[in-house]
């Protein structure tokens, strides 16, 4: 454990005069979640990955060299050698550019492949004049490819949020079951004064001896209240344990000395950067997941782009010049070959069929889109109702906590003047415990509330390492 207090700039304070503890900050903590936790790495895979298939989409545009080498012998006699060396290169739209030198020998060799001895060299180009003309296949590809790496990064960084979004609850529940024992143990603390106190006046005969009874009882009461939040903040330390890593491979556990800052509420808002949050509206439309709805929708647009496309007729025209020389002024009209294909299915059932399939997606993303907008919509604004209440019902419950102690206070000095009895002053102080216990709920409910506001707002306030 002596290399989380390398890694974790800490400072500490004094609760008891006899116990030190060391503060873990939350926005320490978010920062080491950020960077080290397995989670947040494996979501870099996802923007990984859309890079690796933008450059696999790329590599369709690559120029090509092919060679076609074909020989055959039989008893003893040379049948034919041919070879044939081309260099493609694919543009963006339906043309390619070709440049072609071959050899051919042989005493049976196909009077079609006949070449001059020292060879023919051809230079061409082959055009798509009707179906991939003004997009094709690898056209589609690429720009698909560009759409779903843009499509990753916004998911990498719903992935990242949720892993933040996660810890921070981890945190300020951590926070809840530490402020719980505080309130627990400051009580207990009170009563064994007290206990002593009316113990003293038994032996003095001041007292009735039952009066020792019932400040033991509360003693013990109160014990068994410390011993439960003990647990429970125990618990919720190896809960936060899980977010702790030094790097991808090596987790933390928390010593028992390690505390959560108890003025988290003061720093919440910077370190979730929620204080920059002005206008709503406008971050909902950068809003990660909108964004990736919004690339799945332009791939789908694509999509149904080359599916109209595959409506027309396959007609390609290829046209070379030849020589029997590489430079270019030895090339002329009058030496070529050329080529012409045509394809056209004659009911198009299936590529009808195909472009249907595509319209009904991209109307389909449509109304997730539209969907999804309104809910997260709804979500943000039903989240800053939660927490405008949360702020009314804070300061109504600082003002039942004040007044509770004001009457414990007038009951203590009663109780000096005679005029009370232990059993009022108990009365009193539980009704004072249970008011900061609520306290302290009504504080991680705000807590909780603003966590829920980030992940809404899906931010991701800290640069992935």
């Amino acid at each position: 454990m002596k290399k989380i207090l390398l890694i974790i700039s800490l400072f500490c304070f004094q609760i008891h005069a006899q116990e030190t503890y060391t503060v873990l900050g939350f926005e320490e903590y978010m920062g080491y979640v950020k960077r080290f936790h397995p989670l947040v790495r494996q979501a870099q895979i996802a923007l990984t990955e859309g890079e690796v298939n933008l450059l696999k989409a790329r590599g369709a545009f690559d120029p090509k060299l092919e060679v076609d080498f074909n020989q055959k012998t039989f008893q003893s006699t040379d049948y034919y050698n041919t070879m044939a060396a081309t260099f493609k290169i694919p543009t963006w739209y339906g043309i390619e550019l070709k440049a072609q030198f071959e050899e051919a020998s042989g005493y049976y060799l196909n009077p079609q492949n006949t070449v001059p001895d020292d060879g023919l060299y051809a230079a061409g180009v082959s055009v798509s004049l009707a179906q991939g003309l003004l997009i094709n296949d690898r056209m589609a590809a690429l720009k698909q490819a560009k759409f779903y790496a843009q499509q990753r990064k916004a998911e990498r960084d719903l992935l990242v949020n949720q892993v933040l979004y996660q810890a921070a609850l981890t945190y300020f529940d951590w926070l809840k079951a530490f402020r719980e024992y505080q309130v627990n143990d400051e009580f207990l603390e009170n009563a064994q004064i007290r206990f002593l106190a009316i113990k003293a006046s038994v032996d003095k005969g001041d007292k009735a001896a039952i009066d020792s009874v019932e400040a033991a009882i509360t003693i013990n009461t109160r014990k068994l209240s410390v011993e439960k939040s003990q647990l429970k903040f125990n618990k919720a330390s190896l809960k936060l344990s899980n977010f702790l890593w030094l790097d991808s491979n090596l987790p933390l556990e928390l010593k028992n000395s390690v505390v959560p800052d108890v003025y988290t509420l003061d720093r919440v808002d910077q370190v979730l950067e929620l204080d920059q949050v002005l206008d709503t509206n406008s971050l909902l439309q950068e809003h990660p997941k909108m964004l990736a709805l919004g690339f799945k929708y332009k791939q789908l647009e694509v999509d149904k782009k080359l599916k109209l496309n595959k409506l027309l007729p396959v007609f390609n025209l290829e046209y070379n010049f030849l020589s029997q020389q590489t430079a270019p002024n030895t090339f002329n009209t009058s030496d070529y070959k050329s080529g012409v294909y045509f394809k056209m299915p004659l009911f198009l059932r299936k590529e009808r069929g195909d472009f249907n399939l595509a319209k009904l997606k991209l109307q389909d993303m449509t109304y997730e889109i539209a969907s999804t907008r309104l809910t997260l919509s709804n979500k943000i604004k039903a989240m800053q109702q939660e927490l405008s209440s949360l702020e009314r019902q804070q300061l109504l419950v600082k003002n039942v906590v004040n007044s509770y102690d004001q009457m414990l206070k007038a009951e203590e000095r009663k109780l000096e003047l005679g005029d009370s009895s232990l059993f009022l002053i108990n009365s009193r102080e539980n009704s004072l415990m249970d008011a900061q216990l609520k306290a302290v709920d009504l504080e991680f409910q705000f807590l909780e509330a603003k966590a829920n506001m980030f992940n809404n707002l899906a931010l991701s306030p800290l640069e992935v390492q």
